[in-house]
């Protein structure tokens, strides 16, 4: 009877980055570790990380669930799961481009920021440019990435103190002036 081994997580880093023929100087700065750190991670000279956000962040880049890595502890807080970061997924999916590709569309700098909002822990930016810039990458029609935004700064009111309700009419005026001007713009 043959005993069936489980693969350790250094292994399935080591072979995704193979596999992809991903520069592990790229998959460090898309994770938020250092060179050295990928490097003794895959080389086993350092245990595989504990630690909840690097491994959630490993399993985005990778496209696989944190759980199968068996360092991962499942959080006891709340997931909030947000629409338009499951509608940027969906267009990844339709686009039929992997996270790696897509992460690569995006300077050295921000891309560990586009890999927090894929799994979860930052919400889309609210920075016009930069989310027009995932559109563009994902091919969304700037209508909906007009709707993302419009989405994302009615948040921002509301956790800024507005009431967006009782300011309704002046929320509608500023965003029909926003529409017009975005969209002419394009």
């Amino acid at each position: 009877m043959r005993q069936i081994v489980p693969e350790k997580s250094s292994e399935k880093v080591a072979k995704f980055l193979d596999k992809t023929s991903l520069h592990k100087r790229d998959f460090a700065e898309m994770i938020g570790v250092t060179l050295s750190y990928v490097y003794n991670l895959i080389d086993e000279t350092v245990p595989f990380s504990t630690r909840g956000t690097t491994i959630e962040r490993i399993a985005t880049v990778m496209e696989i669930e944190p759980e199968n890595f068996g360092e991962y502890r499942i959080p006891q807080e709340p997931i909030l799961i947000d629409e338009a970061v499951e509608i940027i997924k969906d267009y990844l999916k339709e686009n039929k481009l992997s996270v790696v590709n897509f992460l690569k569309s995006f300077p050295r700098k921000k891309r560990l920021d586009v890999v927090d909002m894929l799994r979860g822990a930052l919400p889309v930016p609210i920075d016009y440019k930069e989310l027009s810039l995932i559109g563009k990458t994902l091919n969304m029609p700037e209508t909906e990435v007009y709707n993302i935004w419009e989405t994302r700064m009615k948040q921002a009111l509301q956790s800024a103190g507005m009431n967006i309700y009782s300011n309704g009419e002046l929320v509608e005026t500023m965003f029909d002036c926003a529409k017009k001007y975005i969209l002419k713009n394009k």
